[in-house]
């Protein structure tokens, strides 16, 4: 028995997969090779891959002999040998044939894949027989005789026999091919010519009698589309015939054919002798020719008796025919797709499920036309197994319909943070088509049996990332198998994919399978019940055709959701909006005409859900405009916003305009705007910005392509209103201005009317002081008016009648009771009685509460709730997480949020309600803020990986290093807008915390500061626990180090977290380098403040030192912020300014170091060691000179050496202080913030700054101006003490002179100083920049009063023309500046200097030394306007910005807005004192004609968006203002002549 069992061993396996027992029989089998070596190689464990590996000298050490072990080497060698030669054969797969009697159906063959059926005879006359022709050795002549004949055989064979068949042609047989071998045949003719060639046999074979039964028996070919092993299309097909003799045709009748020609018989009298009569029937897988010649004794018999049996055929074949009839089923698939593609409510409007996964193979064109229900399932991913999908599959029809986001698998690999991946994707925003066989073009397919290795790992990759739980909510998306084409192999990638979907989401109860028709579902359940072990037919739909199972799924969407949209077009038209183009809009929420229209929303819970605090929703204002229905609470703004407001604006001559709407939290500011956009929807095209953190330039082309949607070339489009809400940065908003103006500038409509209005709908914490609304401004406060109280008691009354228990509708009932403290308080102290911290939903609570009071838009995914709190997973209908926060829950709401995905959140109902828990936890409860905090950072249940993740991340990241001032704002509303562009972490920079009292901002967020307040020392505890959770994170680094060095002065540790968040940065941040220089800074400055006496040579060493290294730390922060700012404005989106921290920081490490100095006996008494200090920090005087004349040298020795050890930095210091004071002032001189707000940074550090220079001036430039006037004083001691003046008031620069415009400090002295420049001017020693800014002393002071001026002002000119024609190459740009200014042409020719006529080589000049000199540093800022032209003559025609301001009358802070709208160019005595030219419109640009001759000089539009409507060539009329960069042309209009 064991020597069968031996014998009966496999060894036809390649070798290396052998088995010992195999090794074993194969050496047996070989002569020369005894019992003893076989043996010897089992004992030894010796399997295929050992024995792929053996020597000769391993066979010798384990006792085998060298004969045998000669013969074992050399036929192993032998037989790899033979196995390498021999051609692999990769037999041919099963499948089935096509469905019988079927025109129509999707279904498609695979080269060389073999059919399952073979060539048979009538079995139950019913079911088809078949028959294969290769249909291979065949000429164009007679490929067509070839097919006729012998489809004409087949045909009439199958008719006697009363069986239906089919005959493939395509398909091989042996001896040359394998039994049904898909082959495929190249059809080069016209198809028809198939049909028409074989009706036209018909006619010419079968007995006349029978030619019309004959023609319907046989059906016409059909050609079968052959697929590439790869699953890409081929040119092949399988060419089929089908016949059904049917009963009711054929009866009892017989068929005799005859051998024809396929052509036309020119006599049809009678047949030749090759014609004669054939009959036919199937006799097993052939057909036979009963009257064929025979050398049987009785050759008629066979007939006869087959012709005696037709009538037994016949009743056979109606029983079949009847039985097949009776096989029609009542199925209840339509409705079961309804409830399991929704999830059980049976509609798709409220799915249970939130996202649909599609996974499809290769498509049919006939099965294009019922995809629309994939359309409106809007799937998050689509997993496409047709690899020429795009071109002529499902992904190029539906892309037509919606658009799609093309990904190959390597993109699902995650090398970074999962959500990080996903925004990149895209993922839930629109539909990502993922191509899992390689896409045509790009990545080559993989055929069935190498999928698996080649792309398997992929798709597995795309699978699983799609199945995480922090990318789609768990149990809440269904994956839909939607089989286009039939799978029949094992190796389908579809059986892998669905294994792969079975193993992550752990079962089938979130998978659905469509097939087209049983016998697809048969095969496709078949095969996974193989490979899963698991019976899927509860989970398949497959007795409804697509066009059904598209029109059911179709049929559970709202008429709302059928219906199309419409937006307001030209001339109060309506244009449909396509679902694909509002699908692109990814980053708007466009509110069309017919909003809500056709919908079946429930009005009670979307009511309740507002009214407990939720956000409005247009349904809200849909339901408020129903018959019966209470109109919706209008506010007091409300109408002035909609009457007066925004049709100012609307005539204004901007592209896009701004509407700024502030309002409190919870003050329904919000719903205010959007009740505006509800009521302008017919209007304006109105829509929300539902994604703050998109690309700006991404939001700026989705609002043009709204605006410009359905417009006709050249003709006005219907303005946008756009409202976007909650912007944390105003510069955000000017910064999306700007580039929606440019986006509208691209367009060729000549519109002068804004194009696109900006409705700014933005939180402030507190509102104070006068609350009356500005051209461009709103301001919603906290306290309801007489009217709105009135409105909101009606309300109520109307709520009670239709909601059950209003008193918790907390988010209506806070603002019923105008913010009332005392019932917010009530609200809150009752409802957290039982609040007890160790409870898993009270702690939930708390971290809301936490997050939400100091982070706008806190919230906490609904599968972070579900999961904490471990609530049950429902499987049908809403999750009704709200009720695992039991007594809670009426103090949250369930909310959408929009985060890097898309995901399902709850928040506090109320900002004011989340305040009052905090204050509660707190006084009853004991639990502290930072309690919460550590919780919140230590508790690593609330990181799992779920949704949401990233997003609570970010907020906890925000409370911590966010240092925006909690509950302060300034005195004025104005300047809340500009506050609110003061606030990113990264941004802030160390210099705040030079400034005590006077800060505006903090050094900490207000969270730190409150847990600092409220548990001193604590907050320490927090900042450990959040750099554990935040682990490698420079911002948190950071944080530590100016924690430690400010408040624990412990600058070791300092150091070390500087370090750190150094290291941590990912790129080289000028804000974290200025965090390392100002621990060294701050160290100084602590180790001066302790050296009570005179400073020792050891502390002088030490002192030094560290300030020479915070210089060099500083220096380094100066260069990273340069290149920094250069960076950002190449990239020309980020408009940052330039972080000036570096250059004060080193101003303020050299006063340091002045205080250092002073105290040390060289320099601590008298005034001679005081000059002394200044002459050697001025570098006049080296340390070896005062060594000479030191009399207490020896007692000084010491501190010369420590001194000599820092002599470069010491003899440069006033050099550098003096180069940074000069670049700081004619930073803050020149440029503006580019969107015209106050940056309170800076003004912290304008502040800083004039101390430092205060210092300065002390040391470096004690002189008064009195001796001046001392005729006896040396000419030479008095141009000195004449430039110390000069430089003691910072008026040594242009810079430092035009500051004094808006300096009116200097102006009270300026006499003083125009009589210091002039003595300076007239003297032999005037240097050229000093005759420049002598020029510049006269100009200011005609601004201030022209009494002191000292030069007339030709004279002046003549000066000026002299410095052009020696210009200094560190001079130009203020030097070609004032001569643009003096010599802009004058009306009166003869007033005008020649110099005028070089005017525009000025402009040029001056242009290009504003970018060398500006590149680096004018990064989100803009040139100021230091001057205008005015109407009258001489120095009276130059006027300052300063008199613009006076004139227009607006406040300081309200400027800027008024300036951006053109409020002010209205203003009559603005018009008055300025002078209006004309100029001529070319490309972006305007040419004032001059009275020179040929002097025509361009200037540059301040708003590009001003020249909209004026054509090439248009004259229109404008204000000229000068500025570094050129000079301007302001309020651009039509001609308005003086």
């Amino acid at each position: 028995m064991a020597e069968m069992q031996k014998n009966d061993l496999d060894l036809s396996t390649d070798m290396e997969h052998w088995s010992k027992d195999q090794v074993r029989e194969w050496a047996l089998r070989l002569e020369g090779v005894d019992d003893t070596a076989a043996n010897t190689l089992f004992e030894q464990d010796i399997t295929g891959p050992s024995l792929m590996l053996l020597k000769a000298e391993d066979l010798t050490n384990i006792s085998v002999k060298l004969g045998p072990a000669k013969v074992l080497l050399h036929s192993r060698d032998e037989t790899v040998k033979l196995k390498k030669e021999q051609p692999e054969i990769c037999p041919g797969r099963p499948c089935k044939p096509y469905p019988f009697y079927r025109c129509h159906d999707t279904y498609r063959y695979m080269e060389g894949s073999i059919l399952d059926v073979t060539e048979s005879g009538a079995s139950d006359f019913y079911e088809p027989c078949h028959e294969y022709k290769a249909f291979t050795n065949t000429t164009e002549e007679t490929k067509m005789i070839k097919f006729t004949s012998e489809v004409i055989r087949f045909a009439a064979a199958c008719m006697n026999s009363r069986t239906n068949g089919t005959i493939h042609f395509g398909i091989g047989d042996v001896p040359e091919f394998t039994h049904g071998q898909v082959l495929g045949v190249v059809v080069e003719k016209d198809r028809e010519v198939y049909d028409k060639t074989l009706r036209h046999a018909i006619s010419q074979c079968f007995e006349l009698k029978h030619v019309k039964t004959a023609q319907t028996c046989i059906k016409p070919p059909r050609f079968v589309s052959v697929l590439n092993t790869n699953l890409t299309s081929s040119e092949k097909f399988v060419i089929e015939v089908d016949i059904v003799p049917d009963s009711s045709l054929c009866e009892k009748n017989i068929y005799h054919t005859v051998n024809c020609s396929i052509k036309k018989k020119k006599n049809n009298a009678k047949a030749s002798e090759g014609e004669q009569k054939q009959f036919f029937v199937r006799e097993g897988g052939s057909s036979r020719n009963l009257l064929a010649p025979t050398t049987n004794a009785k050759p008629m018999h066979e007939f006869n008796n087959f012709v005696a049996s037709v009538p037994q055929l016949l009743e056979l074949r109606r029983q079949a025919e009847e039985k097949h009839l009776n096989k029609v089923k009542n199925h209840v698939h339509g409705s079961k797709l309804c409830q399991m593609i929704t999830g059980g409510t049976g509609s798709l409007d409220k799915s249970f499920y939130e996202h649909y996964i599609i996974v499809t193979n290769k498509s049919h064109p006939i099965q294009l036309d019922s995809i629309g229900f994939l359309v409106e399932l809007n799937p998050v991913a689509v997993l496409d197994f047709d690899p020429q999908s795009c071109q002529n599959g499902l992904c190029e029809g539906f892309e037509k319909k919606s658009p799609v986001n093309l990904h190959s698998p390597d993109r699902y690999k995650i090398t970074e943070s999962v959500e990080d991946i996903a925004k990149k994707l895209q993922l839930t925003r629109s539909t990502s088509w993922v191509f899992c066989n390689g896409k045509t073009g790009e990545e080559q397919p993989s055929e069935i049996n190498l999928w698996l290795m080649d792309k398997g790992a992929s798709v597995r990759n795309v699978i699983s990332f799609l199945c995480r739980k922090d990318v789609l909510r768990n149990k809440r998306f269904l994956v839909v198998f939607v089989l286009l084409s039939r799978v029949n192999d094992k190796m389908d990638p579809l059986v892998e994919t669905f294994c792969t979907f079975y193993q992550e989401l752990k079962g089938t109860e979130q998978i659905l399978c469509i097939c087209e028709n049983e016998n697809a579902f048969t095969s496709w359940k078949n095969l996974i019940d193989a490979r899963c072990e698991v019976d899927i037919s509860n989970r398949c739909i497959y007795e409804l055709s697509f066009a059904e199972v598209n029109g059911t799924i179709l049929s559970l969407l709202s008429e709302n959701r059928r219906s199309s949209r419409f937006l307001p077009g030209a001339g109060g038209s309506r244009v449909c909006l396509e679902k694909k183009v509002e699908r692109q809009l990814t980053t708007l929420d466009v509110l069309c005409v017919n909003q809500c229209e056709g919908g079946n929303e429930d009005q009670v819970s979307i009511e309740q859900n507002f009214y407990r605090g939720g956000e409005v929703s247009w349904w809200n204002f849909y339901f408020s405009e129903q018959p019966g229905s209470m109109p919706f609470i209008k506010r007091d703004k409300f109408v002035y916003i909609t009457d007066t407001l925004i049709p100012d604006l609307c005539s204004l001559r901007k592209a896009c305009v701004l509407l700024n709407l502030l309002h409190v939290p919870g003050c329904g500011g919000t719903t205010l705007a959007k009740h505006t956009l509800w009521t302008f929807r017919g209007k304006f095209r109105c829509a929300v910005l539902i994604d703050n953190d998109a690309d700006p330039v991404t939001v700026a082309e989705h609002v043009f392509t709204l605006l410009q949607y359905g417009c006709k070339e050249q003709e006005l489009p219907v303005p946008v209103l756009l409202m976007i809400d909650d912007f944390e940065d105003m510069e955000k908003v000017f910064n999306l201005q700007q580039l929606i103006e440019k986006q509208c500038l691209s367009s060729s409509v000549q519109s002068r009317s804004p194009q696109v209005i900006l409705l700014n709908c933005m939180r402030c914490e507190h509102i104070f002081g006068p609350t009356d609304p500005t051209e461009d401004t709103v301001f919603i406060g906290n306290k309801l008016t007489d009217d709105d109280q009135k409105q909101f008691d009606q309300k109520l009354a109307e709520m009670e009648k239709t909601h059950d228990d209003t008193k918790t509708f907390y988010g209506f009932m806070v603002m019923k009771s105008n913010f009332n403290t005392e019932y917010i308080r009530s609200v809150v102290h009752h409802t957290l009685q039982s609040f007890n911290m160790e409870q898993k939903h009270a702690q939930l609570l708390a971290v809301l509460a936490l997050s939400s009071v100091y982070c706008k838009h806190a919230a906490l995914s609904v599968s972070l709730c579900e999961e904490y709190l471990m609530l049950p997973k429902p499987y049908f209908g809403d999750s009704e997480v709200e009720e695992g926060f039991k007594q809670f829950s009426t103090l949250i709401l369930s909310c959408d949020i929009r985060s890097k995905v898309l995901f399902k959140g709850v928040r506090m109902i109320h900002s004011q309600i989340a305040l009052h828990c905090l204050k509660e936890m707190n006084l009853t409860h004991k639990v502290s803020k930072a309690e919460i905090a550590n919780f919140i950072l230590t508790t690593d249940e609330l990181y799992d990986c779920t949704q949401g993740k990233n997003k609570l991340m970010q907020d906890i990241h925000n409370i911590l290093v966010k240092r925006y001032p909690f509950g302060q704002e300034a005195p004025s509303q104005p300047s809340v807008l500009a506050s609110a562009s003061r606030h990113k972490p990264t941004s802030c920079t160390e210099q705040e915390d030079k400034m005590k009292e006077e800060k505006v901002e903090s050094r900490f967020s207000p969270l730190i500061r409150d847990i600092e307040s409220e548990t001193p020392g604590l907050e320490e505890d927090v900042l450990i626990n959040a750099s554990s959770r935040f682990q490698k994170d420079a911002i948190i680094a950071q944080l530590l180090a100016r924690y430690y060095y400010l408040k624990k002065k412990d600058f070791n540790e300092a150091k070390s977290w500087a370090r750190r968040s150094k290291h941590f940065s990912q790129k080289n941040s000028s804000y974290i380098s200025d965090t390392s220089a100002q621990v060294i800074k701050h160290e100084l400055k602590y180790s001066i403040a302790n050296e009570n006496f005179a400073i020792d040579p050891e502390a002088l060493q030490k002192l030094l030192k560290l300030a020479k290294s915070a210089m060099g730390a500083f220096k380094e922060t100066q260069q990273l912020a340069k290149h920094e700012s250069f960076q950002r404005l190449q990239s020309k989106r980020d408009y940052s300014p330039l972080n000036t921290s570096g250059f004060l920081g080193e101003i303020q490490v050299c006063v340091h170091i002045i205080e250092v100095l002073e105290k040390i006996p060289l320099f601590s008494s008298g005034k001679v060691r005081h000059d002394l200090l200044c002459s050697m920090l001025s570098g006049r005087t080296k340390l070896d000179q005062m060594k000479d004349h030191d009399p207490e040298y020896k007692n000084h020795v010491q501190f010369y050496k420590v001194l000599e050890e820092f002599a470069e930095m010491l003899y440069s210091l006033k050099n550098m202080m003096k180069s940074n004071f000069d670049f700081l002032v004619k930073f803050n001189v020149n440029l503006a913030s580019k969107f015209g707000m106050r940056e309170s940074c800076d003004q912290i550090a304008k502040s800083e700054l004039s101390r430092c220079f205060g210092k300065f001036a002390q040391l470096f430039c004690l002189t008064e101006s009195e001796p001046l006037l001392n005729k006896s004083m040396n000419t030479i001691l008095k141009l000195h003490k004449a430039r110390q003046f000069i430089e003691k008031e910072e008026l040594d620069t242009y810079s430092g002179i035009l500051n004094c415009l808006s300096n009116d400090n200097k102006q009270e002295i300026l006499g003083d100083i125009v009589s210091a420049y002039k003595f300076i001017y007239n003297s032999d020693n005037c240097s050229p920049v000093e005759k420049m800014n002598y020029i510049y002393m006269n100009v200011v002071l005609s601004c201030i009063n022209l009494k002191l001026i000292e030069e007339p002002f030709p004279r002046l000119v003549n000066i000026l023309c002299k410095c052009l024609k020696d210009p200094l190459p560190k001079a130009n740009l203020p030097l070609y500046f004032i001569a643009v200014l003096l010599l802009w042409p004058q009306q009166q020719r003869h007033l005008n200097w020649p110099e005028s006529a070089d005017l525009r080589s000025y402009i040029s000049h001056m242009k290009t030394a504003f970018h060398t000199e500006m590149k680096h540093i004018y990064n989100g800022k803009r040139p100021i306007v230091h001057f205008f032209l005015g109407k009258k003559a001489g120095y009276e025609r130059i006027v300052h910005l300063g008199e613009v301001k006076r004139c227009s009358k607006a406040e300081k802070d309200q400027f800027a807005s008024k300036w951006e709208n053109g409020v002010i160019w209205k203003n009559p005595k603005v018009q008055e004192l300025l002078c209006r030219v004309t100029g001529k419109v070319r490309s972006r640009t305007i040419l004032v004609r001059t009275v020179i001759p040929d002097v025509n000089i361009e200037v540059t539009p301040q708003f590009q968006s001003q020249l909209r409507g004026y054509r090439e060539g248009s004259t229109v009329s404008f204000f000229i203002g000068f500025s570094m960069q050129g000079p301007l042309a302001i309020d651009i209009d039509n001609i308005k002549l003086d």
